[in-house]
Order: structure tokens, then sequence, then C-alpha cells
């Protein structure tokens, strides 16, 4: 095995500007930073500059390489290498929500399988004040560096929980005061018309199918999103950002 593909067993690749900056910026432990030699980027001059204030090893090698080692296939001339990031629990992200002095405010992601549909709802969660997000552990797509760079780096500062069963987990949300909204097309509750004052827990369903039977049977509400087009749904992405603002503009 060559060293690059023990690089990718061993640790975790972050690749592309954005995903890399914000890592820097979030303190993530890097053991080395490639850059694309020859390329002048001002950006990737700033990131060897603020990876060296940081005693990270920089360096620069033939672009072919960086292909070879990226997962993503658009890594933008930069790839970190960093040990394997350590996750968090449900209490965690809990504790997070009592740290800032703020009712808890969950996203539940129920079977994401896309990673591009898990890091655009990870970087929505991390600007609409999210506390934490929660994946399955199967049947879900990972924190991989295809989610990461999706998330535009986001990833690097949110709390992402991966649980062995939803339902369990929501149930645990619950107890702990939080009302749980799921998000479905037949929901009898108008997005505009909900109450999203408390401690809310959202639930994003996957992408074909939606929430499974045993999710949507924990949720306290479903909200469905108003449809004015021909079409009748959104990404779970799209849908995600839509619900989590309006929590947003509630909470505020």
């Amino acid at each position: 095995m060559s060293d690059e593909r023990k690089i990718e067993v061993e640790n975790e690749l972050i690749e592309g500007r954005n995903a890399v900056i914000e890592a820097l910026r979030a303190g993530r432990a890097m053991d080395k930073i490639y850059l694309a030699r020859g390329d002048v980027d001002k950006t990737l001059g700033h990131i060897a500059s603020r990876a060296r204030e940081k005693g990270v090893v920089v360096v620069e090698c033939d672009r072919r390489k960086l292909d070879f080692m990226s997962h993503t296939h658009a890594h933008q001339g930069v790839i970190a290498v960093c040990a394997v990031q350590q996750g968090c629990s449900v209490e965690d992200i809990l504790a997070i929500a009592e740290s800032r002095g703020e009712a808890p405010f969950v996203v539940v992601c129920d079977e994401i399988s896309d990673p591009h549909n898990l890091g655009a709802i990870i970087r929505s969660a991390e600007c609409a004040g999210v506390h934490g997000v929660i994946i399955p552990k199967r049947r879900s797509a990972g924190l991989t560096a295809i989610v990461d760079k999706a998330s535009a780096g986001a990833a690097e500062h949110m709390a992402v929980a991966r649980v062995a069963n939803i339902p369990a987990a929501l149930e645990t949300l619950k107890k702990r005061g939080l009302w749980v909204y799921g998000t479905a097309a037949d929901g009898q509750n108008e997005l505009w018309k909900t109450d999203f004052s408390g401690a809310v827990a959202l639930v994003i369903g996957s992408e074909g199918d939606g929430m499974g039977r045993l999710v949507r049977e924990s949720c306290d509400f479903i909200v469905s999103l108003p449809m004015r087009g021909q079409i009748n749904s959104l990404n779970a992405s799209n849908a995600a950002a839509i619900v989590m603002y309006e929590v947003l503009r509630q909470r505020s």
C-alpha cells in the first residue's frame, strides 16, 4: 500500500480551500497540508501561512499526487491530513445549548444518503444557529471529505452525533423537553402557522422515501412547506434550510 493510501485509511482528509480554512480556524489537529506546487493563488498562500503559524507541516507537491489522494475530485489544490475527528453524543449537543443559555435547536437527519445533501444541511444548520446534528450510524452518509467540502467547512464547527437508533434518540430528546417536528409533503401543520419558539428537534427525512415509519410516529408535529408550482417537493437540503430559517426567525 502506498503512503498516500495509508493516509486515507488511518486519517481523515479535508479537501478544498474553504473547508481547510475553516478546519484551521476551528483548531483541528492536522498532520500535514498538501498544496499544489506552482499555484500562486492568494488563498493557498493564506492557508500555508496560517498552517505554519500553527506548526502544521506544509508540503508542496505535484497536482497529480493531490488528484490521486482526493476523494472529492475537487480538491482545489489543497488537502489537509487530520486525525479522525472524535464524535459527540446527544447529551454533548444539549450541553452546547445549555452553555449558550439557549433553548436546544437540534437537526436530525433520517438516512440522508447523499453526502452533498448532508454537507449542505450541516452548512445551513451552522448558519442558522443549530446546536448539533444527529445522524444514524447506518444507512446514512458519514462525515467524509465530500460532506466536509459540501458543507464549505461548516462541519468543522458543528457538533455531529452518530446514533444507532434515530427513534430512540428522538425519545431521549423528548424526555429532555424538546418538541419533535418532522417534515413531510402531507404534513397537517403548515410551516408559517407552526410554533417553533421552544426547544426544537427538526427531523429531515431521506431523499427518496422521507421519514421512516417509526421516526414519523416519534414526531409531535408533521410540518409541510407551501407548494405553489407544478413540482410538489423540494430537495431535502433545500427544504431543511427553509424550515431551519423559519425556526431561527421565530427564535429571534
